[in-house]
C-alpha cells in the first residue's frame, strides 16, 4: 500500500488494517487460551502426583507400619515403612524446618512460572515438582510431631539404595526432564534458544 492510500484511506486500506487488527487480536487470544492449557496441564499432573503420592502412604501406614518389610521383587526390593525427618536419603535430619521453606519455595516459582507457560513439555515437569512438593510438604505440616517439622513417610526400599516415596519420584523425575528441557534449549515460555 502506498503512503497515498494510506493518507486517502481507501477501502481497501481499511479492510487490511482491520484484517490485520483482527489477525492479532487472535494471536493475542490463541496464545492466552495456549497459556490456559498448559496450566491446566499442570494442574492436572500436579493433582495427579499428589493424588498418588498421598494415597499411597495412607494405604503404606496403615497396613505396614510397625510390619516386617513385604517383599515385592524378593530382597531387590521391599515396601518398609519409615519416617524420615530430613532430606532425600536421610540428610539433614535436624533441618526439617529447612526443607519446609524449601518446599514452599519451589511451589512459589512455580505459580510464577506458571504465568507465562507455553510449553507442554515443562508444564509436565513442572507438574511433577508441584505434585510431589506438595506431597512431602503434606507429611512435614500434618504428621508428628508436627510445627512444620513432622517426618515424611518413605516406604519404596530398593536393595544397596535409599528408601524414598512416590513424591520423591515425582520430584527426581521433574527436575530430570528439566534439565533435558534446558539442554536442547526450550523455555518455558515455548521459545527455543539457541546459545
Amino acid at each position: 500500500m502506498t503512503e497515498a492510500e494510506q493518507a486517502i484511506g481507501t477501502p481497501d486500506a481499511g479492510k487490511a488494517e482491520e484484517g490485520a487488527g483482527t489477525s492479532a487480536a487472535g494471536a493475542d487470544e490463541a496464545a492466552a487460551d495456549r497459556g490456559k492449557r498448559r496450566v491446566g496441564v499442570l494442574l492436572t499432573v500436579a493433582a495427579l502426583a499428589y493424588l498418588i503420592d498421598l494415597v499411597s502412604k495412607l494405604a503404606v501406614v496403615a497396613k505396614l507400619e510397625h510390619h516386617a518389610p513385604v517383599e515385592v521383587i524378593g530382597t531387590w526390593l521391599q515396601f518398609e515403612v519409615i519416617r524420615n525427618r530430613g532430606a532425600a536419603f536421610g540428610f539433614g535430619e535436624a533441618m526439617t524446618i529447612v526443607f519446609t521453606v524449601i518446599a514452599v519455595g519451589v511451589i512459589v516459582v512455580i505459580a510464577r512460572l506458571a504465568r507465562k507457560l507455553h510449553s507442554l513439555p515443562w508444564a509436565i515437569a513442572l507438574g511433577l515438582l508441584l505434585g510431589g512438593a506438595f506431597g512431602n510438604l503434606t507429611d512435614r505440616i500434618f504428621r508428628a510431631p508436627g510445627d512444620l517439622q513432622g517426618a515424611v513417610v518413605d516406604f519404596i526400599a530398593p536393595s544397596h539404595f535409599a528408601v524414598f516415596n512416590l513424591a520423591d519420584s515425582a520430584i527426581v523425575c521433574g527436575g530430570f526432564l528439566i534439565v533435558i528441557l534446558s539442554f536442547r534449549g526450550l523455555d518455558p515460555d515455548g521459545t527455543v534458544h539457541k546459545d
